[in-house]
């Protein structure tokens, strides 16, 4: 491990607008999950109802999320990124018209839903690329772990502000609000000039076909972002997708109450954020080996509430992975960042967001019939187990064992840095 550096991404104008902006959008989008669960919850009481809505937003995010990559890998990042946000703030400004004249029905918001869940597939991708844009590439690392600590401090706080805002106000005036973040995200993007980042782009463009072959081959041929997707890909299945649908009542059956389930949650991501944070400084020489060899913590987590051990014990070991879990995922977006071709981020990106999540529903699908035959502290735990297994099968690569901090040296050197208001936007 090499020593601590001394660098604060939040010096650069650009990465400041982006990250301030993020971080309100971050805010609205972690309340109004919770703000849309209590909603329909009072509204019409059926859990069928509000999975159809989570169902309506994801299906579209997987689907298109390649796409998405190519356009991002082929137009200027931070506008794709304003034209989402708005797209966004006003399906969800409309939405709150609907609930706040009373007359929003299950089958509009499914609509919107799904409207919104296909324009953050063309952001997310768009988001990856650009960040290490906006920082010099010797901080990479540093400012993807404040962008992570910032998503993770919302994801604490989100959801209590919005049970307060619902609660005492209202869920139109929640989504009015969160309408509101988009916007202000789109304005902070507006501002950003990013720096180029590797060749420069050519003129002529292949298919969207070519380009998402090309983005595949970025992918199949390093071992190292393949298998670590697959890999994951069965965490998200057995391992996360129980944890949310079986946790709640593991943790009630052994610890007799499911506000315990959410002290669980909540010390988890405090962890996160401190391990967000310890990742600005911390720059393993071989970091995914490092960070895969104890990433068996967070799956882990399903065993040992499903074995029941003392309060104080399960505390703990939720501190502690997800301080390893905001770690993990800083270490390797900045691996990408650092060893995949800049004009081809964006679309490895999307790879690995619709491989790690492609199984998630059938998690959830299978969760609830395998607990009714077999019971769910068992089911429970063995999904934990295949999890820690496969985060082991991702070390046997030996390009993930020996993948270093530093960029190919057949990268172009870094292009100066110069001040924002001199610097072109990127074509």
């Amino acid at each position: 491990m090499t020593g601590p550096r001394r660098v604060n991404p939040l010096r650069h104008r650009d990465f400041r607008l982006l990250f301030w902006g993020q971080t309100a959008s971050n805010f609205g989008s972690n309340a109004v999950m919770v703000a849309m669960a209590i909603y329909i919850t009072r509204t019409t009481g059926s859990p069928t109802d509000l999975g159809l809505i989570l169902a309506a937003q994801t299906v579209p995010f997987v689907l298109l999320l390649l796409f998405g990559g190519v356009w991002a890998d082929r137009l200027p990042r931070h506008r794709v990124m304003v034209v989402t946000d708005l797209i966004r703030g006003a399906l969800h400004a409309v939405l709150a018209v609907l609930i706040l004249a009373g007359v929003a029905r299950v089958w509009q918001i499914a609509a919107i839903e799904f409207m919104f869940g296909a324009a953050w597939a063309f952001f997310q991708p768009a988001y990856t690329g650009l960040l290490p844009q906006t920082v010099p590439e010797d901080q990479i690392q540093a400012a993807r772990a404040l962008i992570e600590g910032s998503w993770n401090v919302t994801l604490v706080l989100g959801p209590a502000i919005a049970t307060v805002l619902v609660l005492a106000v209202g869920a139109g005036e929640a989504f009015a609000a969160d309408a509101g973040t988009f916007l202000i995200s789109a304005l902070t993007l507006m501002e950003i000039r990013p720096r180029v980042r590797g060749a420069a782009a050519t003129e002529s463009r292949q298919s969207v076909a070519h380009e998402l072959r090309a983005g595949f081959r970025e992918v199949a041929s390093r071992p190292w972002v393949w298998v670590t997707i697959a890999a994951f890909s069965l965490v998200v299945m057995c391992s996360f997708a129980t944890w949310e649908a079986l946790g709640p009542a593991a943790v009630r059956d052994v610890y007799g109450h499911v506000g315990v389930f959410g002290v669980l949650v909540a010390l988890f991501g405090v962890g996160s954020v401190a391990g967000s944070l310890l990742a600005t400084r911390w720059h393993p020489r071989r970091p995914l080996r490092d960070m895969l060899a104890t990433a068996a913590m967070w799956p882990a987590m399903s065993i040992v509430v499903a074995v029941g051990p003392p309060r104080g014990v399960v505390a703990a070991w939720m501190l502690i992975a997800g301080v390893q879990s905001g770690m993990f995922m800083v270490i390797w977006e900045t691996a990408l960042a650092k060893h995949i071709p800049p004009d081809a981020l964006s679309r490895v990106s999307s790879y690995d967001w619709m491989g790690s999540l492609a199984l998630l529903p059938v998690g959830f699908v299978l969760a609830g019939p395998l607990a009714a035959s077999f019971g769910v502290r068992p089911v429970l735990g063995v999904g934990g187990g295949i999890g820690v297994l496969a985060v082991f099968l991702a070390l046997i690569p030996r390009s993930t064992r020996e993948l270093t901090d530093e960029p190919p040296t057949e990268r172009m050197p870094e292009p100066d840095v110069q001040p924002s208001s001199s610097r072109a936007r990127s074509a």
